[in-house]
């Protein structure tokens, strides 16, 4: 049989904590912990405590990744607030506030330093005129419009080309899909269905998934499960996610996507993976909650804040099935 040295080239290393980002079928000796751990690869996906935001809150925006998101806006269960936190994979930081406070918008960027926020409710709760501001990772700027204001609104993408869709003003304004190109914001083709509270995965404006939601007012089921993909100039009806919902977030891609949390009608950890044809049911959230923050990929993501049995400060950190998994060896 061959040694531990012989497969890796090296003996087993003594460390005084856990190496960041170990490899699978790596194998060292703990000396703080005065235990021997390796990494595993694990078969299914796993959440895991993360840092908690300054300020609790639900129908926040989220956008970024794991390691560099940005979380801003939301309801505190009293009012709408402007506050908005940076996060580095390890803890949030407050930064400079959003111009106007506003709950239920949607959002865009790719990291903590690049960001775009959209629609909402005032704490008047009146629909705003669909007002946009633009992250710098130093001020929030006030940039164009949205064509038509609404709450609930799902939207993705980057700073410079970002999509906006759904939402719950009334009639047809909730099938509304509006691109934005850095500049302005030009009305394209509407959804087939109603995914008011909706979850949304995409990299830019011409490629997004949109998933659960409300069905409309008096529906039933009330929780939509349905699925469509935007290719730039149409959206498509595909594979419905395997709970409907709403009140969940997502993140990803168009082809790889991740949905987590909701209200159906109680509150869910539910998380999904779509793999570009097909929905399959991933490990659930470590608490179940709905209106939600999320970033991230589906083998990297982060759900933050929303609401359980009040409004939470909570982040969890997701590693998709396949990661190496740091494990303890034990003799029994």
């Amino acid at each position: 049989m061959a040694t531990y040295k012989e497969i890796f080239g090296t003996n087993i290393e003594v460390l005084a904590s856990d190496p960041a980002n170990p490899v699978t079928g790596q194998v060292w000796y703990n000396s703080t912990d005065n235990v021997v751990k390796g990494a595993a690869a694990t078969t299914a996906g796993a959440w895991a405590t993360g840092g908690s935001l300054n300020t609790a809150r639900s129908y926040g925006v989220g956008s970024g990744i794991q390691t560099s998101a940005i979380g801003a806006s939301g309801y505190n269960g009293t009012t709408s607030i402007a506050n908005s936190e940076s996060y580095d994979g390890t803890s949030w930081t407050n930064t400079p506030s959003l111009n106007t406070a506003r709950y239920g918008g949607g959002g865009a960027g790719i990291s903590n330093t690049s960001a775009l926020v959209f629609g909402g409710r005032t704490p008047g709760d009146a629909y705003l005129s669909g007002q946009t501001e633009s992250w710098s990772g130093s001020t929030w700027t006030e940039v164009g419009d949205l064509n038509s204001g609404r709450a609930a609104i799902v939207g993705n993408g980057t700073q410079t080309s970002a999509l906006g869709y759904a939402g719950d003003d009334s009639g047809d304004n909730r099938l509304l899909t509006e691109s934005w190109n850095g500049t302005s914001w030009t009305a394209v083709a509407n959804l087939n269905n109603n995914h008011r509270v909706g979850g949304g995965a995409g990299v830019d404006n011409t490629s997004a998934l949109v998933f659960g939601g409300n069905n409309p007012p008096g529906s039933s089921p009330p929780f939509s499960a349905k699925t469509e993909s935007w290719n730039g100039t149409s959206w498509t009806e595909i594979t419905d996610i395997n709970t409907g919902r709403s009140g969940l977030n997502g993140a990803g891609t168009q082809t790889a996507a991740i949905g987590f949390g909701g209200q159906n009608p109680s509150f869910v950890g539910n998380t999904e993976i779509w793999n570009g044809t097909s929905w399959s049911e991933d490990s659930d959230l470590n608490t179940a909650r709905g209106l939600l923050g999320g970033a991230g990929t589906t083998t990297a993501a982060l759900a933050f804040a929303g609401f359980d049995t009040a409004v939470t400060a909570a982040s969890e950190e997701f590693t998709g099935a396949g990661s190496p998994l740091t494990v303890t060896f034990t003799d029994s």
